[in-house]
């Protein structure tokens, strides 16, 4: 649960891409004491930005289903410790019965570089000559472009306080194509936290 994340930049900057395909890691564990209704969300990624951004919108879906959740995020600045004790810490203090841990586990990026398209502008006039014209043309061509393509699996677990121990988990991966200078989209961030928990709810983990 203490283990960092070195890279999720992509996360970040995503731009067109397909929503996310889950595949179930760990079915609900037979010891497990679900449901759970106070659950603390933790994402496990070098970015505080990106652990942020992911955690308010679990937090959201699982509010949206009556689960009382609360964002690890919200109870830390970039500057505090990502250690189990940490968490522990918040645990206590929340009285949490779950902890939904999402971490980073694979980034394979593709790198080609793109020739861009020509414009060209054309002036035709005529001269004094029958049928004969005057053609200015200008071209303009835009500097190559890095595409890049990105796949991305994240894994999703979640811990039982009582228990102790991870009683169920999925992985989920997106893939993304998108241009190196393109500004990001967080709505995939939205997809992956609709899919987390809509697997949640499924497997009958979520308080109703």
């Amino acid at each position: 649960m203490a283990k960092t994340i070195t890279l999720l930049s992509a996360l970040l900057a995503l731009s067109a891409c397909a929503g996310p395909q889950v595949t179930r890691v760990q079915p609900l564990s037979e010891t497990a004491d679900a449901p759970y209704g106070n659950v603390l969300v933790v994402s496990l990624f070098k970015s505080f930005d990106a652990r942020r951004y992911l955690e308010k919108e679990i937090v959201k879906q699982l509010e949206a289903r009556g689960v009382n959740a609360v964002a690890s995020t919200s109870m830390m600045d970039s500057r505090t410790p990502v250690t189990r004790e940490t968490f522990l810490a918040m645990v206590d203090s929340l009285k949490s019965d779950a902890v939904l841990v999402t971490q980073l586990v694979n980034l394979e990026t593709e790198a080609k570089v793109k020739d861009a398209r020509p414009e060209a502008t054309y002036n035709i006039r005529p001269t004094y000559y029958y049928n004969v014209w005057s053609v200015d043309v200008k071209e303009y061509v835009e500097p190559q472009r890095l595409h890049l393509k990105h796949a991305i699996v994240l894994a999703t677990q979640l811990y039982s306080v009582a228990k102790q121990e991870p009683v169920w988990a999925i992985e989920s991966e997106t893939n993304i194509s998108k241009d190196y200078d393109e500004y990001g989209d967080l709505s995939v961030i939205t997809a992956e936290a609709k899919a987390i928990t809509s697997y949640l709810s499924r497997d009958g983990l979520l308080a109703p």
